[in-house]
């Protein structure tokens, strides 16, 4: 039997609350796109030496672990730098850090179809 070809437009939500992990998994599968969810950094990476489909990690900046949505996105983009960055927060303020090259901010809470219309225009990059 031939190996059926991986779908490339896998987004990685990475939110420790799950109420907002689940909105932003609707908005995402809404949009077209298939989700993987992880509720913190760690298992993010896990997932991601795991995996070579994710194109996007959508990331908040608050959570719990050994580092932040900031440190995470930094990971990745030296170990995977395809992969496109969001990273979001409704803490944090955008002025308050720098965006890793190529990475898009949303404050919380986000508009749905923002969020569908970025993702797809950096899926589609």
């Amino acid at each position: 039997m031939k190996p059926q070809p991986k779908n490339r437009n896998v987004v990685l939500v990475v939110e420790d609350e799950p109420l907002l992990r689940f909105f932003a998994v609707d908005i995402l599968k809404e949009a077209g796109f298939n989700t993987v969810e992880a509720s913190n950094a760690d298992e993010a990476l896990r997932i991601l030496e795991g995996r070579d489909d994710i194109v996007i990690v959508f990331t908040d900046i608050n959570m719990p672990g050994s580092m932040d949505g900031l440190l995470l996105a930094a990971a990745v983009r030296d170990r995977w730098p395809p992969i496109r960055l969001i990273i979001t927060s409704g803490l944090v303020r955008r002025d308050t850090f720098m965006l890793p090259d190529d990475a898009v901010f949303f404050t919380k809470p986000y508009e749905p179809s923002k969020l569908s219309a970025t993702v797809r225009r950096m899926a589609a990059q």
